[in-house]
Protein backbone atom coordinates (compact mmCIF):
# COMPACT_ATOMS: atom_id res chain seq x y z
CA UNK A 1 0.00 0.00 0.00
CA UNK A 2 1.29 3.25 -1.06
CA UNK A 3 1.54 5.99 2.40
CA UNK A 4 0.82 9.35 2.01
CA UNK A 5 2.63 12.07 3.40
CA UNK A 6 0.42 15.27 3.39
CA UNK A 7 0.79 18.42 5.39
CA UNK A 8 -2.17 20.75 6.48
CA UNK A 9 -5.44 19.97 5.37
CA UNK A 10 -3.83 16.47 4.14
CA UNK A 11 -3.11 15.56 7.87
CA UNK A 12 -6.71 14.80 9.35
CA UNK A 13 -7.07 12.00 6.42
CA UNK A 14 -3.51 10.70 6.95
CA UNK A 15 -4.34 10.75 10.54
CA UNK A 16 -7.84 8.98 9.64
CA UNK A 17 -6.58 6.37 7.43
CA UNK A 18 -4.86 4.82 11.15
CA UNK A 19 -8.18 4.44 12.67
CA UNK A 20 -11.50 3.37 12.07
CA UNK A 21 -13.77 5.28 10.19
CA UNK A 22 -16.54 4.98 12.78
CA UNK A 23 -14.58 6.43 15.71
CA UNK A 24 -13.38 9.36 13.17
CA UNK A 25 -16.58 10.56 11.57
CA UNK A 26 -19.90 10.07 10.95
CA UNK A 27 -20.90 7.94 7.48
CA UNK A 28 -20.66 9.78 4.50
CA UNK A 29 -19.98 13.20 5.81
CA UNK A 30 -20.36 16.48 3.21
CA UNK A 31 -17.88 17.95 0.99
CA UNK A 32 -18.56 20.71 -1.44
CA UNK A 33 -17.07 19.57 -4.76
CA UNK A 34 -16.90 21.89 -7.75
CA UNK A 35 -16.06 21.27 -12.22
CA UNK A 36 -12.52 23.14 -12.57
CA UNK A 37 -13.36 26.21 -14.47
CA UNK A 38 -11.09 27.12 -17.79
CA UNK A 39 -9.37 29.91 -18.94
CA UNK A 40 -6.87 31.07 -21.47
CA UNK A 41 -3.66 30.75 -19.94
CA UNK A 42 -0.10 31.99 -21.10
CA UNK A 43 2.61 30.88 -19.07
CA UNK A 44 5.35 33.63 -17.91
CA UNK A 45 9.18 33.37 -17.08
CA UNK A 46 10.50 36.03 -14.31
CA UNK A 47 13.89 37.39 -14.63
CA UNK A 48 16.00 39.71 -12.17
CA UNK A 49 17.48 42.80 -13.75
CA UNK A 50 18.54 46.70 -13.45
CA UNK A 51 17.48 49.91 -14.39
CA UNK A 52 19.48 51.93 -16.90
CA UNK A 53 19.59 55.12 -18.12
CA UNK A 54 19.45 55.22 -21.65
CA UNK A 55 21.82 58.17 -21.92
CA UNK A 56 24.61 58.72 -19.11
CA UNK A 57 28.09 61.24 -19.69
CA UNK A 58 30.53 62.16 -17.46
CA UNK A 59 30.90 65.71 -17.87
CA UNK A 60 34.73 66.42 -18.06
CA UNK A 61 36.59 69.65 -19.54
CA UNK A 62 38.51 69.28 -22.96
CA UNK A 63 40.83 72.42 -21.98
CA UNK A 64 42.49 73.36 -18.90
CA UNK A 65 41.80 76.10 -16.66
CA UNK A 66 40.51 77.59 -13.52
CA UNK A 67 36.93 76.60 -12.72
CA UNK A 68 34.87 79.88 -12.67
CA UNK A 69 31.34 79.54 -12.35
CA UNK A 70 28.55 76.80 -11.18
CA UNK A 71 25.07 77.17 -13.11
CA UNK A 72 23.16 74.15 -12.08
CA UNK A 73 21.10 72.97 -8.52
CA UNK A 74 22.75 69.63 -7.45
CA UNK A 75 20.46 66.58 -8.37
CA UNK A 76 18.09 68.70 -10.17
CA UNK A 77 16.72 68.50 -13.86
CA UNK A 78 18.69 70.36 -16.54
CA UNK A 79 17.68 71.35 -20.09
CA UNK A 80 19.57 70.41 -23.63
CA UNK A 81 21.90 72.98 -24.00
CA UNK A 82 22.03 74.65 -20.34
CA UNK A 83 25.11 75.75 -19.13
CA UNK A 84 26.57 73.93 -16.33
CA UNK A 85 29.62 74.96 -15.97
CA UNK A 86 32.11 78.15 -16.74
CA UNK A 87 35.60 77.90 -16.88
CA UNK A 88 37.81 81.09 -16.61
CA UNK A 89 37.81 82.86 -20.43
CA UNK A 90 40.24 85.60 -20.50
CA UNK A 91 43.77 83.77 -21.39
CA UNK A 92 41.75 81.68 -24.05
CA UNK A 93 39.82 85.10 -25.57
CA UNK A 94 43.51 86.96 -25.75
CA UNK A 95 44.39 83.50 -27.79
CA UNK A 96 41.73 84.29 -30.12
CA UNK A 97 42.41 87.89 -30.42
CA UNK A 98 46.14 86.90 -31.36
CA UNK A 99 44.97 84.26 -33.89
CA UNK A 100 42.79 86.74 -35.83
CA UNK A 101 46.16 89.74 -35.54
CA UNK A 102 47.98 87.06 -37.52
CA UNK A 103 45.36 85.90 -39.51
CA UNK A 104 45.12 89.82 -40.79
CA UNK A 105 49.14 89.48 -41.23
CA UNK A 106 48.64 86.43 -43.40
CA UNK A 107 46.06 87.71 -45.51
CA UNK A 108 48.15 91.40 -45.50
CA UNK A 109 50.86 89.42 -47.00
CA UNK A 110 48.96 87.32 -49.39
CA UNK A 111 47.76 90.76 -51.16
CA UNK A 112 50.63 92.16 -51.26
CA UNK A 113 51.94 89.00 -53.20
CA UNK A 114 49.62 89.22 -55.05
CA UNK A 115 50.41 92.85 -56.27
CA UNK A 116 53.92 91.42 -56.68
CA UNK A 117 52.93 89.00 -59.24
CA UNK A 118 50.55 90.92 -61.39
CA UNK A 119 53.64 93.46 -61.59
CA UNK A 120 56.16 90.98 -62.36
CA UNK A 121 53.08 89.38 -64.97
CA UNK A 122 52.54 92.87 -66.70
CA UNK A 123 56.45 93.88 -67.37
CA UNK A 124 57.00 90.04 -68.90
CA UNK A 125 54.43 90.70 -71.07
CA UNK A 126 56.27 93.79 -72.34
CA UNK A 127 59.48 92.10 -72.28
CA UNK A 128 60.95 94.45 -69.67
CA UNK A 129 61.01 91.76 -66.40
CA UNK A 130 61.81 88.32 -66.53
CA UNK A 131 60.18 84.98 -66.52
CA UNK A 132 62.05 84.14 -63.33
CA UNK A 133 60.59 86.68 -61.63
CA UNK A 134 57.28 85.88 -62.57
CA UNK A 135 58.08 82.71 -60.73
CA UNK A 136 59.41 83.62 -57.65
CA UNK A 137 56.70 86.02 -57.01
CA UNK A 138 53.94 83.01 -57.74
CA UNK A 139 55.71 81.14 -55.42
CA UNK A 140 55.68 84.18 -52.92
CA UNK A 141 51.82 84.12 -53.64
CA UNK A 142 51.27 80.62 -53.09
CA UNK A 143 53.53 80.62 -49.70
CA UNK A 144 51.66 83.62 -48.21
CA UNK A 145 48.27 81.89 -49.37
CA UNK A 146 48.90 78.95 -47.22
CA UNK A 147 49.81 80.90 -44.37
CA UNK A 148 46.43 82.44 -44.04
CA UNK A 149 45.30 79.01 -43.90
CA UNK A 150 47.48 78.55 -41.15
CA UNK A 151 46.29 81.23 -39.48
CA UNK A 152 42.76 80.55 -40.37
CA UNK A 153 43.35 77.12 -38.75
CA UNK A 154 44.55 78.96 -35.80
CA UNK A 155 41.52 80.82 -35.29
CA UNK A 156 39.32 78.56 -35.74
CA UNK A 157 41.12 76.17 -33.17
CA UNK A 158 41.42 79.47 -30.46
CA UNK A 159 37.81 79.77 -30.89
CA UNK A 160 36.66 76.26 -30.30
CA UNK A 161 39.13 76.08 -27.24
CA UNK A 162 37.12 79.49 -26.03
CA UNK A 163 33.38 77.82 -26.69
CA UNK A 164 34.98 75.14 -24.72
CA UNK A 165 35.00 77.13 -21.36
CA UNK A 166 31.50 76.67 -21.27
CA UNK A 167 30.39 73.15 -20.78
CA UNK A 168 26.69 72.62 -21.53
CA UNK A 169 24.19 69.72 -21.40
CA UNK A 170 24.38 67.10 -24.11
CA UNK A 171 20.71 66.35 -23.42
CA UNK A 172 17.62 67.09 -20.60
CA UNK A 173 18.80 64.99 -17.33
CA UNK A 174 19.05 65.03 -13.59
CA UNK A 175 22.42 65.76 -12.78
CA UNK A 176 24.43 64.56 -9.96
CA UNK A 177 26.26 66.99 -7.18
CA UNK A 178 29.25 68.45 -8.91
CA UNK A 179 32.64 67.46 -8.52
CA UNK A 180 34.47 70.30 -8.06
CA UNK A 181 34.32 73.86 -6.49
CA UNK A 182 35.01 77.29 -8.14
CA UNK A 183 38.49 78.67 -7.86
CA UNK A 184 40.14 75.02 -8.40
CA UNK A 185 42.53 74.29 -11.41
CA UNK A 186 40.39 72.09 -14.02
CA UNK A 187 42.74 69.49 -15.71
CA UNK A 188 41.36 69.13 -19.65
CA UNK A 189 42.01 67.80 -23.32
CA UNK A 190 41.62 63.86 -23.61
CA UNK A 191 43.63 61.92 -20.63
CA UNK A 192 43.59 62.56 -17.07
CA UNK A 193 41.08 64.95 -17.39
CA UNK A 194 38.95 66.36 -14.41
CA UNK A 195 35.53 64.64 -13.61
CA UNK A 196 32.89 67.74 -13.50
CA UNK A 197 29.55 65.69 -12.79
CA UNK A 198 27.34 62.60 -13.96
CA UNK A 199 24.50 63.76 -16.42
CA UNK A 200 21.76 60.89 -17.02
CA UNK A 201 18.22 60.71 -18.91
CA UNK A 202 15.19 60.32 -17.18
CA UNK A 203 12.42 59.02 -18.89
CA UNK A 204 12.61 56.31 -20.69
CA UNK A 205 14.97 54.32 -19.09
CA UNK A 206 16.13 50.60 -19.86
CA UNK A 207 15.98 47.20 -17.86
CA UNK A 208 18.94 45.11 -18.75
CA UNK A 209 18.34 41.43 -17.79
CA UNK A 210 20.26 37.77 -19.18
CA UNK A 211 18.67 35.00 -20.19
CA UNK A 212 20.11 31.72 -20.63
CA UNK A 213 20.75 29.59 -23.70
CA UNK A 214 18.55 27.09 -22.55
CA UNK A 215 15.76 29.42 -22.15
CA UNK A 216 17.01 31.33 -25.13
CA UNK A 217 16.55 28.37 -27.66
CA UNK A 218 12.90 27.60 -25.97
CA UNK A 219 11.78 31.30 -27.14
CA UNK A 220 13.21 30.46 -30.62
CA UNK A 221 11.03 27.46 -30.65
CA UNK A 222 7.85 28.77 -29.55
CA UNK A 223 8.31 32.21 -31.36
CA UNK A 224 10.95 31.46 -34.06
CA UNK A 225 8.63 32.44 -36.87
CA UNK A 226 7.89 35.71 -35.67
CA UNK A 227 11.66 36.29 -33.70
CA UNK A 228 10.05 37.02 -30.05
CA UNK A 229 11.94 37.35 -28.28
CA UNK A 230 14.89 35.88 -29.99
CA UNK A 231 15.66 38.01 -32.68
CA UNK A 232 13.52 41.04 -33.95
CA UNK A 233 11.49 41.93 -31.19
CA UNK A 234 9.30 44.72 -32.23
CA UNK A 235 7.84 46.20 -29.20
CA UNK A 236 7.48 42.91 -27.69
CA UNK A 237 5.31 43.79 -24.51
CA UNK A 238 6.85 42.94 -20.55
CA UNK A 239 5.84 44.26 -16.98
CA UNK A 240 8.55 44.91 -14.36
CA UNK A 241 7.60 44.67 -10.81
CA UNK A 242 10.38 46.63 -8.17
CA UNK A 243 11.69 44.09 -5.30
CA UNK A 244 9.22 46.09 -2.01
CA UNK A 245 6.13 45.92 -4.68
CA UNK A 246 3.66 42.51 -4.65
CA UNK A 247 2.72 42.87 -8.51
CA UNK A 248 4.12 43.79 -11.91
CA UNK A 249 3.06 47.17 -12.37
CA UNK A 250 5.61 48.84 -14.27
CA UNK A 251 4.92 48.74 -18.21
CA UNK A 252 7.65 47.81 -21.16
CA UNK A 253 8.58 46.80 -24.18
CA UNK A 254 11.60 44.54 -25.28
CA UNK A 255 13.43 46.83 -27.88
CA UNK A 256 17.07 44.59 -28.13
CA UNK A 257 18.42 41.19 -28.00
CA UNK A 258 21.82 40.62 -28.00
CA UNK A 259 23.97 38.92 -31.02
CA UNK A 260 25.65 36.28 -29.42
CA UNK A 261 25.53 34.43 -26.22
CA UNK A 262 28.36 35.39 -24.05
CA UNK A 263 31.08 32.19 -23.62
CA UNK A 264 31.72 32.95 -20.48
CA UNK A 265 28.19 32.48 -18.72
CA UNK A 266 26.42 30.76 -21.43
CA UNK A 267 24.06 34.19 -21.01
CA UNK A 268 22.49 36.63 -23.72
CA UNK A 269 21.90 40.26 -22.91
CA UNK A 270 18.74 41.68 -23.31
CA UNK A 271 16.92 45.34 -22.88
CA UNK A 272 13.55 46.66 -22.32
CA UNK A 273 12.48 50.13 -22.57
CA UNK A 274 10.21 51.53 -19.97
CA UNK A 275 8.87 54.74 -20.40
CA UNK A 276 7.30 55.26 -16.90
CA UNK A 277 8.10 58.87 -15.79
CA UNK A 278 6.92 59.06 -12.23
CA UNK A 279 10.28 59.39 -10.65
CA UNK A 280 10.12 56.52 -8.65
CA UNK A 281 12.62 54.26 -11.30
CA UNK A 282 15.96 55.56 -11.47
CA UNK A 283 19.21 54.35 -12.89
CA UNK A 284 20.63 51.42 -10.60
CA UNK A 285 17.33 50.37 -9.46
CA UNK A 286 17.10 46.20 -9.60
CA UNK A 287 13.66 44.83 -10.23
CA UNK A 288 11.69 41.41 -11.89
CA UNK A 289 11.08 41.50 -15.14
CA UNK A 290 8.12 39.28 -16.49
CA UNK A 291 8.56 38.07 -20.28
CA UNK A 292 5.94 35.80 -21.92
CA UNK A 293 6.83 32.18 -22.12
CA UNK A 294 3.99 30.53 -24.59
CA UNK A 295 1.54 30.95 -26.49
CA UNK A 296 -1.91 31.29 -25.08
CA UNK A 297 -3.91 28.08 -24.42
CA UNK A 298 -6.78 26.69 -22.76
CA UNK A 299 -5.74 25.20 -19.20
CA UNK A 300 -7.85 23.89 -16.37
CA UNK A 301 -7.72 25.97 -13.15
CA UNK A 302 -8.39 25.24 -9.50
CA UNK A 303 -8.82 26.69 -6.09
CA UNK A 304 -4.64 27.09 -4.39
CA UNK A 305 -6.17 25.46 -1.35
CA UNK A 306 -7.85 22.47 -3.32
CA UNK A 307 -3.85 21.56 -3.81
CA UNK A 308 -2.33 18.77 -1.13
CA UNK A 309 1.32 17.93 -1.13
CA UNK A 310 2.45 14.41 -0.54
CA UNK A 311 6.57 14.85 -0.45
CA UNK A 312 7.30 15.58 -4.18
CA UNK A 313 3.48 14.71 -5.65
CA UNK A 314 0.76 17.32 -5.85
CA UNK A 315 -2.58 15.37 -5.60
CA UNK A 316 -5.81 16.81 -5.71
CA UNK A 317 -9.26 14.74 -4.12
CA UNK A 318 -12.00 14.19 -5.93
CA UNK A 319 -15.17 12.18 -6.51
CA UNK A 320 -16.77 10.04 -8.46
CA UNK A 321 -20.56 8.24 -8.03
CA UNK A 322 -20.33 5.30 -6.04
CA UNK A 323 -22.66 2.42 -6.18
CA UNK A 324 -24.80 3.62 -3.45
CA UNK A 325 -27.73 6.20 -4.57
CA UNK A 326 -26.16 9.53 -3.56
CA UNK A 327 -22.96 8.90 -2.35
CA UNK A 328 -19.77 9.72 -3.73
CA UNK A 329 -16.05 8.03 -3.36
CA UNK A 330 -13.17 9.82 -3.01
CA UNK A 331 -9.96 9.53 -5.52
CA UNK A 332 -6.83 11.19 -5.12
CA UNK A 333 -5.44 12.19 -8.84
CA UNK A 334 -1.93 12.85 -8.94
CA UNK A 335 -1.68 16.34 -10.99
CA UNK A 336 1.43 18.58 -12.45
CA UNK A 337 0.95 22.36 -11.42
CA UNK A 338 1.26 25.32 -13.05
CA UNK A 339 1.96 29.00 -11.97
CA UNK A 340 -1.10 31.16 -10.47
CA UNK A 341 -3.64 32.92 -13.05
CA UNK A 342 -6.39 35.34 -11.89
CA UNK A 343 -6.02 34.05 -8.36
CA UNK A 344 -6.30 30.27 -9.36
CA UNK A 345 -3.93 27.77 -9.56
CA UNK A 346 -3.04 26.20 -13.56
CA UNK A 347 -3.55 22.79 -13.83
CA UNK A 348 -1.18 21.62 -16.76
CA UNK A 349 -2.16 17.57 -16.27
CA UNK A 350 -4.10 15.06 -14.12
CA UNK A 351 -7.37 16.53 -14.52
CA UNK A 352 -10.12 16.45 -16.66
CA UNK A 353 -12.65 19.14 -17.51
CA UNK A 354 -15.50 17.05 -15.76
CA UNK A 355 -13.32 16.26 -13.19
CA UNK A 356 -15.52 16.82 -9.61
CA UNK A 357 -12.80 17.76 -7.21
CA UNK A 358 -13.61 18.76 -3.75
CA UNK A 359 -13.16 22.92 -2.65
CA UNK A 360 -14.22 22.54 0.95
CA UNK A 361 -14.04 19.59 3.88
CA UNK A 362 -10.89 17.91 2.80
CA UNK A 363 -9.97 17.05 6.00
CA UNK A 364 -13.83 14.86 6.38
CA UNK A 365 -12.48 13.38 3.04
CA UNK A 366 -10.07 10.42 2.83
CA UNK A 367 -8.91 8.68 -0.23
CA UNK A 368 -11.40 6.00 -1.05
CA UNK A 369 -14.12 6.69 1.54
CA UNK A 370 -17.76 7.65 0.80
CA UNK A 371 -18.86 11.33 1.14
CA UNK A 372 -22.16 13.02 0.19
CA UNK A 373 -21.02 15.63 -2.50
CA UNK A 374 -22.29 19.26 -2.21
CA UNK A 375 -22.15 20.64 -5.85
CA UNK A 376 -20.77 24.39 -5.76
CA UNK A 377 -19.40 27.14 -8.88
CA UNK A 378 -16.07 27.78 -8.90
CA UNK A 379 -15.42 31.59 -9.53
CA UNK A 380 -12.51 33.61 -10.40
CA UNK A 381 -11.48 36.02 -7.19
CA UNK A 382 -11.20 39.34 -9.93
Amino acid sequence: MRHLFLGGPAAAFLLALAVPATAQMPPNPPVDVALPLTDEVVDYDVYTGRFEARQEVELRARVSGYLETVTFEEGAMVEEDAILFTIDQRSFQTAVRRARAALAAAEASAELAQIELDRATRLAERNVGTEQEVDRTQAQLSESLAQVQVAQADLAQAELDLGFTVIRAPFSGRISEREVDPGNLVVGGTSGTTMLALLVSEAPLFFEFTISEADFLRYARIFGEEGRPAGKVNNYPVRIRLLDEDDYVHEGYLDFVDNALSANSGTIEVRAVVQEASGVLVPGLFGRVRVEASRPYEALLVPDEAVLSDQANKIIMTVVPSEEEGVSTVVPRLVTLGPLHRGMRVIRSGLEPDSRIIVAGLMRARPGATVTAVETTLDFAE
